[in-house]
């Protein structure tokens, strides 16, 4: 883990990017205290429409009332 200040990072911040980006993990501090954590963001998975065609079934008494409830109707 890199701890550098916040001068120094406004200084060599497309470095600092570059080294979070290869898995360094860098630490900015002010007034000694740690602020802010470089990290990359990870790949944002798209969804597709219709993907789970198929995996998802339905009875076909979804509908009809559970006997359960039959004193409530």
């Amino acid at each position: 883990m890199q701890e550098i200040t916040l001068a120094e990072a406004c200084k060599s911040l497309p470095e600092l990017i570059e080294a979070a980006m290869s898995g360094e993990e860098i630490v900015i501090t002010k007034d000694n205290q740690p602020v802010v954590k470089l990290t990359p963001i990870s790949s944002v998975k798209r969804r597709r429409a219709g993907s789970a065609k198929g995996l998802i079934t339905i009875s076909d008494d979804f509908d009809e009332p559970l006997e359960d409830f039959k004193d409530y109707m």
